[in-house]
């Protein structure tokens, strides 16, 4: 006879995993003392929506489960930030949620929310487990879920009384990965569209991948000698400095990389959706039928055709399709190798940065600067805001597995992510890039950081101002300042309070000496840059804006 909360902790055994993030609440005490007895690492955290996206994270970067618990009600709603951002950028997820106990359900009790209703759309399954004899079972599918098809969060709630109810149940078993291959005539007849092209094009996204996949992929681009970019926040597929990269299809794209896309006449989409963001608005590729021959290859049946029509759907993960084609080899020399070349000319000449700018600090140095110290590995975190265009323009990504951002655009997200990857990687560096409204909105995980030891430095691109609201809000509303502006606290300060190391960058020429303290502090940091608000972009001016409308 076990409880409730000891068949849970078994089950996360059994399906493999290693840590869960937390914020510890009353309604799911049963688990927390079961996780006492076991190797599983439980890491607390100081929000829901942070915890949350720490086991996004995790997900994201090992393509198993990240594993979040959290109390019923507010603990529950607090932590649908995370969801959603694993939902739209389809991250395996499960979020585990104390519920209320059975007898109290709908009397509108203390805290009670309905799940169903709640998740419904922004979640892959949500189910609440009545009977704890059933937890080997009803777990094991939420991983199952979680990881096959398109991947994606699950929520599963779980009612005090079951949790300590004690059952006789079946030992849990880990669930069965599910994989799924492209046909030899669904190969036969891209190798006949690649034959019949003259500016083929391909564009990598979604998730699914491994390094074996980006290694046969990186194969495949040079045996046909394919142009290849990638989808909004997933540069990591790609080595930028090969030369048949062509740069990444997200926001404020490279207008000659635009239109190339649009010029081509065969995309090849390998793994992503294409949504709103990399597709300029359905721009580069029209919805629902496109201009170029499409050949789109996804994991999830119901991906194909849903937003675009496809000369030719392959219904493959990005992993098997790109094993099953890298035997495939061209026939005759492709006539586009010369284009190919020319793109990557076009993207380094891009990524770039500017030498000079408004204030005392330039960040075309710092970046310079950065280029010239991260090791390949080093993993990239960042929310959402216009600092985030000069990490992901000027950073060339080298390796797999070292960029972690949300597609879905969710601010707040970079500081869990740091301290979520450096808890799956310690030996890694971690960098996590913020904005100063970004930052606030789940800095306190800093917190998280400094509890257990996990050094990520952070850099905070302070300007005083919500950027990219403010720069929509010049071009549309010139002179009419509003809701926008914001008073910050010393940054610097601030992590030194925490126990971390701080630094404040108020001139070009000290941020690599500050980087360098805070890389040889061996505790979590965090560099503060003061930015004038004026370099809105790398390439332009709030002044800019408002005059030119």
């Amino acid at each position: 006879m076990k409880t409730g909360g000891q068949l849970i902790v078994e089950a996360l055994e059994a399906n493999g995993t290693d840590r869960i993030f937390c914020v510890p609440g009353e309604s799911y005490l049963a688990v927390l003392d079961a996780l006492h007895d076991s190797d599983i690492r439980t890491i607390v955290c100081r929000q829901e929506g942070g915890a949350a996206m720490m086991a996004d994270c995790q997900g994201r970067l090992t393509g198993r489960p990240g594993v979040c618990f959290v109390t019923r009600g507010p603990g529950a709603t607090n932590a649908s930030a995370g969801v959603h951002i694993a939902m739209q950028d389809s991250v395996p997820m499960i979020l585990f949620i104390g519920q209320i106990a059975s007898h109290a359900k709908y009397r509108e009790a203390f805290q009670e929310v309905d799940y169903h209703a709640f998740f419904g759309d922004i979640a892959k399954w949500v189910v609440e487990i009545d009977d704890a004899a059933r937890i080997p079972e009803l777990v094991t599918r939420a991983f199952a879920v979680a990881t096959s098809g398109r991947p994606g969060p699950v929520i599963v709630s779980l009612p005090e009384d079951m949790l300590v109810s004690e059952v006789e149940a079946p030992q849990a078993l880990p669930f069965t990965p599910v994989e799924t291959r492209p046909g030899d005539a669904e190969l036969n007849q891209l190798e006949k569209l690649l034959g019949e092209a003259k500016r083929p094009f391909v564009i990598l996204g979604g998730t699914r991948w491994s390094e074996d996949a980006v290694a046969h992929m990186r194969q495949i681009a040079e045996d046909w000698a394919l142009p290849v970019g990638v989808s909004f926040r997933r540069q990591m597929l790609f080595d930028h400095c090969h030369e048949n990269y062509a740069g990444d299809v997200g926001i404020g794209l490279n207008p000659k990389l635009a239109t190339a896309i649009r010029e081509a006449d065969l995309i090849l989409l390998v793994g992503g959706r294409f949504g709103e963001m990399p597709s300029s608005d359905y721009t580069l590729m029209k919805s629902p039928y496109p201009d170029q021959k499409l050949v789109h290859v996804h994991v999830d049946a119901n991906e194909l055709g849903r937003v675009y029509r496809p000369t030719l759907a392959i219904n493959a993960s990005p992993s098997a399709f790109v094993e099953a084609f890298a035997s495939r080899k061209p026939k005759t020399a492709p006539v586009w190798a010369s284009e190919t070349k020319q793109r990557h000319a076009d993207y380094l000449a891009w990524s770039t940065p500017p030498k000079t700018g408004p204030g005392a600090v330039q960040m075309g140095p710092i970046m310079d600067y950065l280029e010239g110290v991260l090791p390949e590995d080093a993993i990239i975190c960042n929310g959402a805001g216009n600092f985030a265009t000069w990490m992901h323009r000027f950073h060339r990504f080298r390796r797999f597995n070292t960029q972690a951002a949300p597609t879905s655009g969710s601010m707040g997200y970079g500081v869990p992510a740091g301290v979520g990857a450096k808890s799956v990687f310690p030996d890694r560096e971690v960098i996590v890039w913020a904005g100063d409204g970004d930052f606030l909105m789940h800095g306190q995980e800093f917190a998280t950081a400094v509890q257990y030891d996990l050094p990520v430095i952070v850099v905070i691109l302070n300007n005083g101002i919500y950027g990219t609201i403010r720069m929509h809000q010049e071009r549309e509303y010139p002179g009419r300042v509003s809701g926008t502006s914001l008073k910050n606290p010393d940054f610097a300060a601030y992590a030194r309070a925490f126990g971390g190391h701080g630094e404040t960058v108020e001139s070009t020429n000290a941020f690599a000496p500050a980087f360098e303290r805070a890389r040889t502090s061996g505790k979590p940091a965090i560099i503060e840059i003061r930015l004038d608000p004026e370099a809105i972009t790398p390439a332009r001016t709030l002044t800019d804006i408002r005059e030119k409308r």
